[in-house]
């Protein structure tokens, strides 16, 4: 359904374009207030048609993503298998229109520990976007909102605490425990897409 809107937008938009600007007057003709409304009604059912071209583009491309990741919970995720440091993960995230997944609780926390074990097997530990950068101990997302749910491993006395460890991870190898870690090491990354 997408996929055919787009043109159809596309062709209103191009032949709205077409009538507005084709065939100039050869003279300057006094414009009464009655055609420039409707010069100001044509160009603005324009923009609301670039718009919605627009919110097309970015939907289609989140389907993309979805397609290759998973989708749940009115979100897409997607393991990337290019080791980076913290900031650097959540720079690209962003740059394909998502931020670092933060699991919000248990299932989500288990569903992205099957899906980075699935889709990335042989891969220990993934950036998640939780951290203490700003001020130790305290955890905030990506958008620096509170963190109110953790799974942190217990049975390493995780969070250390240390203000060189201030990235979250979450482990594979640890039934999706979650570990702080130096923000500049090397690891594999979720993005999360929220469906609109």
């Amino acid at each position: 359904m997408a996929r055919l809107a787009l043109p159809v937008f596309l062709v209103l938009g191009f032949s709205l374009l077409h009538i507005c600007y084709s065939h100039p007057s050869r003279t300057r003709k006094a414009v009464s207030p009655r055609q420039a409304g409707e010069e100001d009604d044509l160009k603005s059912q324009l923009e609301r048609l670039w718009q919605e071209v627009n919110l097309l583009k970015e939907m289609q491309a989140l389907q993309t993503v979805c397609l290759r990741g998973i989708k749940t919970h009115r979100k897409c995720y997607l393991t990337i298998e290019e080791p980076k440091h913290y900031h650097e993960a959540n720079e690209d995230c962003i740059a394909q229109g998502g931020t670092l997944a933060t699991p919000r609780d248990m299932m989500e926390n288990n569903e992205l520990r099957d899906y980075a074990k699935r889709s990335a097997s042989g891969s220990k530990d993934f950036w998640i976007g939780v951290a203490d950068i700003v001020k130790e101990g305290q955890y905030v997302d990506v958008n620096s909102q509170p963190v109110n749910f953790f799974n942190w491993d217990g049975s390493k006395k995780e969070p250390t605490g240390t203000k060189r460890e201030s990235c979250v991870a979450l482990s594979v190898a640890a039934r999706g425990k979650w570990y702080d870690e130096v923000c500049r090491s090397l690891k594999k990354y979720i993005c999360e897409y929220v469906i609109p």
